[in-house]
């Protein structure tokens, strides 16, 4: 596992639907190393910090693996790593095989996944189209967050170490897939438990996936 692009960038103005709105989506591939701090990466920002960034949205990461299904569903488009505003592109971890509250040594930071990537209608932006927003979420190709436990420097071809994982090992997919499902079954109650218990997940996430346990 490793990080094979480390991309940032700072928030700019761009027109949708006849006005200017600031994003922070478009993200340029760097070179060399750069510090990883609590709350992003050294020369990147956020536009909306009502709903991105944070401390539980430190760091998005992207699979690489994911963007060969992408180029086959998004043809005329180009694609490069940090095509969809991912700060790392990573090989070898998705949302199938990173769990929430997995620890990763990462040059020499410390990062922990939190949370999948919800997207919002900055991505539509983005790519031109506000059907994007769906597409993406139902690919369930999101990518996951992480939060940053020790603070350090990063660069393109960092391994990611994995130094911990809770013993639940709830992958980060199984967020999403609740999320998106009407209906719960006995077993999924037994996966939400297990997610309340995890540390590392936001208490938005918590507060959500309780009030939806007891709905029913």
């Amino acid at each position: 596992m490793k990080v094979l692009t480390v991309c940032r960038g700072l928030p700019r103005e761009v027109e949708w639907h006849g006005r200017l709105v600031s994003t922070g989506i478009y993200k340029e591939p760097m070179e060399g190393r750069v510090r990883l701090r609590t709350l992003n990466l050294e020369g990147d920002r956020q536009a909306d910090l009502s709903v991105h960034g944070g401390a539980n949205k430190a760091v998005y990461c992207y699979p690489s693996e994911h963007y060969p299904y992408w180029r086959e569903e998004l043809e005329e488009r180009d694609l490069p790593n940090g095509a969809f505003g991912e700060n790392f592109t990573t090989e070898g971890l998705t949302e199938a095989s990173a769990h929430l509250g997995d620890a990763f040594a990462v040059g020499t930071a410390e990062v922990v996944v939190t949370q999948p990537r919800l997207p919002c209608y900055k991505l539509g932006i983005k790519f031109g189209s506000e059907l994007m927003i769906k597409r993406f979420l139902a690919s369930r190709r999101t990518g996951f967050y992480l939060s940053v436990k020790r603070e350090g420097e990063v660069g393109a071809g960092d391994e990611m170490r994995l130094i911990h994982r809770e013993p639940s090992a709830i992958p980060v997919g199984e967020i999403t897939r609740l999320h998106l499902a009407k209906k719960y079954t006995r077993e999924d109650r037994m996966i939400l438990e297990k997610i309340l218990n995890v540390e590392a997940v936001p208490e938005s996430w918590k507060g959500y996936f309780g009030e939806r346990s007891l709905r029913g």
